[in-house]
Parts: structure tokens; C-alpha cells; sequence
């Protein structure tokens, strides 16, 4: 039974790191601007941020700094800073991540495929740097029936001032 378990999780091993080779050959046409090492990385992120934004991982539901904001404000990566979703996009979903319907700007993003653990999903990508910020799902509200749903940790928030100074 162990030599299963064992095989079985060599496996998946395996056939992670090729979707992971797979995924990275889906961007080799865009170049990013902001590069840096993974040591650099490590300088300015936190380890959650880190494991999240360079190694595609995902927060647990319900857990980001984000999910529940309903300030005005605009929502940035976090490892580059560039601008990527406005409040004004967001809405409720119900998933437990910050649900956007709407990029700030389609050059903001990369929309990459992702078929990691046998699904077929859209992953997406901060366009200045890489960063793994979560997936684009075609459930979303009107007008445009996306969901770019994110990782809080993948995002820094931006207050709008004008709005709390009234």
C-alpha cells in the first residue's frame, strides 16, 4: 500500500512540474519588464506572498485581506506595483477571493492556459512582472460575464483619497 501511495504522489510530482514547464512556455512571447531573481523576490515579498505570486499557489478561501473590501480604491500587484483592477469592477461572487469583472486595462494582464490537477482554466498574470495573480473563469456579472478571481496577497490596495476625505 505504501509503494502506491508513494508512486502515486511521484506522479503527480511529475505531471505538476510538467504543466508548470508547459504553463511558463505559454508566455515566452511577452517580455516582461520587471525581472528579478528569486532571492530578490524573497527581499520584498512575504513568504505567503512569495509562494503565492512566484510559485502559483492559492490562499485559502476566505482568508485574504481583500475578499470583503468595499472601499473606492484601485487594487495594484504586488510585486511591481502596476495598477490592475479599479473597485468600481468588483463584486460579490461568493468564492471567498476578490472577484473583479473587469481589468483596469487589457494590456494589465496576461490570460494564459492552465490545465495543472486536469482542469482547463485561464490563468492570470501581472503583464509588468509575472506575478501569478489567480484565474479567469466566464461566470461573472454584466457587462462582461468575466471573473478574474484573485489573491488578495497577490494585490496591494490602493485608497482612493478623494473618496475618504469627503
Amino acid at each position: 500500500m505504501k509503494i502506491i501511495i508513494i508512486t502515486l504522489i511521484t506522479c503527480m510530482a511529475i505531471l505538476t512540474n510538467c504543466t508548470a514547464q508547459e504553463e511558463s512556455s505559454g508566455v515566452t512571447h511577452h517580455k516582461f519588464t520587471v525581472v528579478k531573481t528569486d532571492a530578490e523576490w524573497l527581499k520584498i515579498l512575504t513568504p505567503e506572498q512569495f509562494k503565492v505570486t512566484r510559485r502559483k499557489s492559492t490562499e485559502l478561501a476566505c482568508s485574504g485581506a481583500y475578499w470583503k473590501n468595499h472601499e473606492k480604491g484601485i487594487y495594484k500587484c504586488v510585486c511591481c506595483k502596476l495598477p490592475l483592477f479599479d473597485s468600481q469592477t468588483k463584486f460579490e461572487s461568493g468564492t471567498g477571493w476578490p472577484s473583479f469583472y473587469k481589468a483596469i486595462h487589457k494590456d494589465a494582464i496576461l490570460e494564459v492556459a492552465d490545465n495543472s490537477f486536469g482542469m482547463e482554466r485561464v490563468e492570470i498574470l501581472c503583464s509588468r512582472c509575472g506575478a501569478h495573480l489567480g484565474h479567469l473563469f466566464e461566470d461573472g456579472p454584466k457587462p462582461t460575464g468575466l471573473r478574474y478571481c484573485l489573491n488578495s496577497v497577490a494585490l496591494d490596495f490602493e485608497k482612493d483619497e478623494k473618496v475618504s476625505k469627503k
